[in-house]
């Protein structure tokens, strides 16, 4: 499975917005990476800016081009508004409701526990990181010792994370179940999904 393993401030620095985590780094560069960096004070064009945008959400979800391309176009297909079906649609993959119910405290982390097998979707045993979680599903932890000891420990580091309202999770039971589909106002997204639309709409 491929991922990004780049510099990640660099990244987060360019694009201005906390990507990976935390915030401090940008808080004492407030400007682009490089030599020019402080001194930039370019304008960006329109394709420039979806460009950014998409590369924010992208790296945000850990997804390589081809994989976000292929969201886009699976959103496109769907009936409502293509980019808040987007937006629904990343935040239903098996990594990201693994991430959102705490078991673990990055979403790359989450992406781990999923493809080596830690994690059963309705008591089958899932390792795509890209699975489609539906409403009512239940994502539990496999039953052994060694998978049962990484979630808790990853319930313990996310403790100042509160697990959202459309996802409900059974701490004793080591399970999370998807309540129903997220609204655009409740994801929030890290990017403006509009100007992604109407990058890849080109």
């Amino acid at each position: 499975m491929s991922r990004y393993t780049g510099p990640r401030v660099r990244i987060s620095r360019r694009l201005g917005v906390p990507i990976f985590g935390s915030s401090k780094y940008i808080e004492r560069r407030p400007y682009p990476p490089g030599v020019h960096g402080p001194k930039s004070r370019r304008k960006y064009t329109d394709y420039a800016v979806g460009l950014m945008e998409k590369q924010k959400l992208r790296y945000y979800y850990g997804l390589q081009e081809r994989q976000f391309r292929n969201v886009y176009e699976r959103a496109l297909r769907m009936r409502g508004v293509t980019g808040e079906k987007m937006l629904q649609i990343l935040e239903t993959r098996l990594d990201n409701i693994v991430f959102q119910a705490g078991f673990a405290l990055t979403r790359p982390a989450a992406r781990q526990l999923v493809s080596h097998g830690h994690v059963r979707v309705n008591g089958r045993k899932v390792s795509i990181p890209s699975f489609a979680v539906k409403v009512n599903d239940v994502v539990q932890v496999k039953d052994h010792a060694k998978s049962k000891t990484i979630i808790q420990k990853g319930l313990e580091s996310s403790t100042s994370r509160s697990v959202p309202d459309w996802v409900r999770l059974n701490r004793e039971e080591l399970s999370a179940v998807l309540l129903r589909i997220p609204t655009r106002d409740e994801i929030n997204p890290i990017a403006n999904e509009q100007s992604i639309v109407e990058f890849y709409s080109r």
